[in-house]
C-alpha cells in the first residue's frame, strides 16, 4: 500500500508540473511577437497577401534590358527580404517582361498595370495574390505615353514610332489604331470621359470621340477607325482665335470637381515660344460631344503664362503646382516650380528646383510636395556647380525647396549618402520612379537605377543597403496605399 501511495503521489506531482509547464508555454507563445500580422478586419476589406506584408512597395527592374522582374519591398522595415530568411525576396509571380519601365498603381482596386518597353506588353498584376493576372492589352509597338482610367474600360497609348493613337476597348474586346503622326502624349480624366492627345513639335491638341452605332465620319476629323464602320475619331481642338495659347502641349490635368481641363504648354522647353496653362471646360471635350460641322468652336476659356515652364502638374484643389524649365540667357535651362491660385487663375510663386525634364510630382507626408526629373546634369545648376540631382522636396507651409540628396559639388568632401554603381560622388542620376508611402513619412524612389528612400520630415535619406535590388530599378509604387493618389 505504501508503494502504491508513493507512486500515486509521484504521478500526481508529475502531472501537475506538466500541466503548469504546458500552461506557461501556451501563455508565452500567445504573448510572443507576431512579426507579420494583420488586423481582424483589414483596411477596406483588402485580402491578406501571401507575403504577409502590409506596407509593400513594388519595384520594377531590369537585369540587362531583356530580362525583367517585379519585386516587393517591406517599406515598414525598409528591407527586401523576410525577417526569417535574409536570402529571400518577394517577387511578383509570373512576371518576366524585359524592361518594365511604367507602373500604373491602383491600390483602391487592388490591382496594377505594368508596361514593358522591351516588347510593348501591358500586364495586369493582382495585388491580393501577388501574381500576374493576365494581359492588359496588346500594343502595336513601343509606347511613349499610356493612360489607364480607373474604370479599366479602356487603355490609351501614344505610339509615335508608328504614328498611331491606340485605343484598347475592353467594353467590346477590340483594339483601334487611329492615325496621328508623331503622337507622343495622351491624357485621360478619371471618369474616362475626356481623352486628349498631343503631337510632337506641334501646337495642335487632339481629343477622342466615340461614335454611336452606325454614325458616320465626323467632319474635320484627323482620322476615324475602323474606316468602313468607324467607332473612334480623333478631332483637333481649336485654340482661341483672339488669344491663342496652345504652344507645344505635352499634358493635361483634370480638376477634382470634373469641370476644367488644364492643358500644359511646354513652350521653349519643347521648341516653342511661351509656356502656359490653357483652361477648357471638360464638357466640351467629352467623348460623346459630337461637332456637326467645321470649323469647330474653340472650347478655350482662358490661359495663364507660366514663365517657369510647364511639363508636369499636380493640384490639391486650391493650388495648381506646375513644374518645368525656363530658358536662361546662357542658353541652358533651369528648373522651377510655379504655384497657381485656382480661385483667381494667377501665378502666385516661382521656386528654384532640380533642372531636367520634369515628369513626376507627388504629395507626401509632413505637408510636402516631391518633384522628379530626368537629364538634370546638363542644366544651369550643373554649370553653376550647384546641387544638380533630380529630386526636389518642396515644403508647402514654408514655401521652400531642397534638392535631395543634399550635396555640394563645390565641396570635395561632400558626397551623396549611398552612391549608385556609377560611384558618382555628387549625382544619383535620373529620377524615374516616385511613390509616397502614406502615413510612414517616407518617399520611395527609383533613382539613377537603384532604390533610394527619403524621410518626408527633413529630406534626409534612409539607409538603402537593405532595399537595393539586383538589376536596374525603373519604377516604384506603393501597393498598400489608402488611395490611388499615392503614386
Amino acid at each position: 500500500m505504501k508503494i502504491r501511495s508513493s507512486l500515486s503521489h509521484s504521478f500526481c506531482a508529475q502531472f501537475f508540473c506538466g500541466l503548469v509547464i504546458a500552461i506557461v508555454t501556451l501563455g508565452l507563445s500567445s504573448c510572443g511577437t507576431r512579426y507579420y500580422k494583420f488586423p481582424q478586419y483589414p483596411f477596406a476589406n483588402r485580402p491578406v497577401p501571401p507575403s504577409k506584408l502590409a506596407t509593400r512597395v513594388l519595384v520594377s527592374l531590369t537585369v540587362n534590358g531583356t530580362q525583367g522582374a517585379l519585386q516587393m519591398l517591406d517599406a515598414n522595415r525598409d528591407i527586401r527580404n523576410s525577417i526569417f530568411n535574409p536570402n529571400s525576396t518577394f517577387p511578383i509571380s509570373g512576371y518576366s517582361s524585359g524592361y518594365p519601365n511604367m507602373i500604373f498603381n491602383f491600390p483602391e482596386q487592388v490591382i496594377g498595370y505594368v508596361y514593358s518597353n522591351s516588347d510593348g506588353s501591358l500586364t495586369k498584376v493582382n495585388y491580393s495574390t501577388e501574381a500576374v493576372a493576365g494581359s492588359g492589352g496588346a500594343l502595336p509597338g513601343k509606347a511613349d505615353s499610356i493612360a489607364v482610367p480607373v474604370s479599366f474600360s479602356h487603355v490609351y497609348a501614344a505610339v509615335s514610332s508608328l504614328g498611331v493613337l491606340t485605343v484598347i476597348d475592353n467594353t467590346n474586346g477590340q483594339t483601334y489604331y487611329l492615325n496621328l503622326p508623331n503622337v507622343y502624349r495622351v491624357a485621360a480624366n478619371s471618369g474616362d470621359s475626356v481623352i486628349l492627345a498631343m503631337v510632337r513639335n506641334s501646337n495642335t491638341l487632339y481629343r477622342l470621340v466615340r461614335l454611336n452605332q452606325n454614325q458616320g465620319f465626323i467632319p474635320g476629323a484627323a482620322d476615324c477607325q475602323p474606316y468602313n464602320v468607324p467607332v473612334w475619331c480623333a478631332l483637333p481642338v481649336p485654340d482661341s482665335s483672339t488669344s491663342p495659347s496652345l504652344d507645344r502641349p505635352v499634358g493635361a490635368y483634370f480638376s477634382l470637381d470634373g469641370t476644367t481641363a488644364y492643358v500644359l504648354n511646354c513652350g521653349p522647353e519643347c521648341g516653342g515660344t511661351t509656356s502656359s496653362i490653357t483652361m477648357m471646360p471638360q464638357g466640351n471635350l467629352r467623348v460623346d460631344s459630337y461637332p456637326t460641322s467645321t470649323p469647330y468652336p474653340s472650347p478655350v476659356t482662358g490661359s495663364v503664362p507660366v514663365p517657369g515652364g510647364a511639363t508636369a502638374v499636380l493640384s490639391d484643389g486650391t493650388t495648381l503646382y506646375i513644374s518645368g524649365q525656363q530658358l536662361q540667357p546662357d542658353g541652358l535651362f533651369a528648373g522651377f516650380l510655379s504655384t497657381m491660385d485656382l480661385s483667381s487663375n494667377t501665378i502666385t510663386g516661382q521656386y528654384s528646383i532640380s533642372d531636367g525634364n520634369h515628369t513626376k510630382m507627388l504629395f507626401g507626408d509632413n505637408n510636402t510636395l516631391w518633384i522628379g526629373s530626368q537629364g538634370c546634369a546638363t542644366g544651369e545648376r550643373a554649370k553653376l556647380n550647384q546641387n544638380y540631382n533630380c529630386l526636389t522636396r518642396y515644403d508647402i507651409g514654408a514655401k521652400s525647396t531642397m534638392v535631395v540628396p543634399n550635396v555640394n559639388p563645390a565641396d570635395p568632401t561632400s558626397s551623396v549618402p549611398y552612391p549608385n554603381a556609377n560611384e558618382n560622388q555628387f549625382y544619383y542620376g535620373d529620377l524615374t520612379g516616385l511613390c509616397w508611402v502614406q502615413g510612414w513619412n517616407k518617399m520611395y524612389t527609383a533613382y539613377g537605377g537603384q532604390v533610394h528612400a527619403f524621410n518626408t520630415a527633413d529630406g534626409s535619406e534612409i539607409n538603402n543597403s537593405q532595399i537595393t535590388v539586383q538589376g536596374t530599378a525603373l519604377d516604384v509604387a506603393f501597393m498598400d496605399a489608402a488611395t490611388n493618389a499615392a503614386n
